[in-house]
């Protein structure tokens, strides 16, 4: 694996711990597509660091589990400008 991919999975996994972002959030923020930023996370990271790849994991478990309430939040708020506007 390339010197500079191995700095950017690491990268990437450090400031998902730090801040909590998403992978969609991370990818915006470095300018990357969403799928690198997964196959950074979740197979070359599982390589490079396991240790670090735990705490991602932590991490993305959450964000899994409560998915579907930001899913519900979205959808609330988007039907509340739709009555706003009318």
């Amino acid at each position: 694996m390339r010197y500079e991919i191995q700095s950017r999975c690491l990268m990437l996994a450090r400031h998902i711990i730090t801040t909590g972002d998403t992978v969609r959030q991370t990818a915006r923020r470095f300018g990357l597509s969403k799928s690198s930023v997964h196959k950074d996370i979740h197979e070359r990271l599982k390589i490079l660091h396991p240790g670090l790849f735990m705490e991602v994991q932590a991490v993305m478990n959450f964000h899994h589990q409560v998915r579907h309430l930001r899913g519900g939040e979205a959808t609330r708020a988007r039907w509340e400008k739709i009555r706003q506007a009318r």
